[in-house]
């Protein structure tokens, strides 16, 4: 058995400690040590990206990094994006009105993917964008169009909100 090294990870802004053996994945880390069931485990493999988080702000799969690799750097997962009062964030909230949620499970790699996407390219309504966009988190129930949808129409406001400071 390997030796347990220690690792220290910002977790949705909060420094969490732990112990782990050299080959546990960010994933287990976040799902079993923390109770953070947010990353979706599926594939395992890195195809399907429903176990997304942001590492330093980019979507990694969590299923292939491991939790050491994270040791001093900030994670980010879906627990992170409501709002200290429980509030959901912009894009929580269109996910839920444009029914872009279905079962569920690629949620929230879809927002987190979403949420890194909006970042780079602030204001982008282009479909094509999009989908290219969330192309890596395979979700088995829709058509990607509600979740298109619900991405365009926060991209449409930042940008109207862009204008009206402007």
């Amino acid at each position: 058995m390997s030796p347990s090294l220690p690792v220290r990870i910002s977790v949705n802004g909060r420094w969490r400690e732990g112990v782990v053996e050299p080959r546990r994945t960010l994933a287990d880390f976040l799902r079993e040590d923390l109770g953070l069931k947010g990353a979706h485990l599926a594939c395992e493999h890195g195809f399907c990206g429903n176990c997304n988080v942001l590492f330093d702000g980019h979507n990694v799969r969590s299923c292939l990094m491991l939790a050491v690799q994270a040791n001093g750097h900030a994670v980010e997962t879906v627990e992170g994006l409501a709002r200290d009062d429980g509030e959901l964030d912009d894009l929580q909230r269109a996910f839920t009105e444009h029914a872009a949620i279905q079962c569920g499970f690629c949620t929230p790699a879809m927002l987190l993917t979403a949420k890194e996407f909006l970042r780079e390219h602030p204001g982008e309504t282009d479909e094509v964008a999009i989908r290219r966009a969330i192309s890596g988190v395979t979700c088995r129930c829709t058509g990607y169009q509600q979740i298109v949808e619900a991405i365009r129409s926060v991209a449409a406001a930042t940008s109207e909100r862009a204008a009206e400071q402007a």
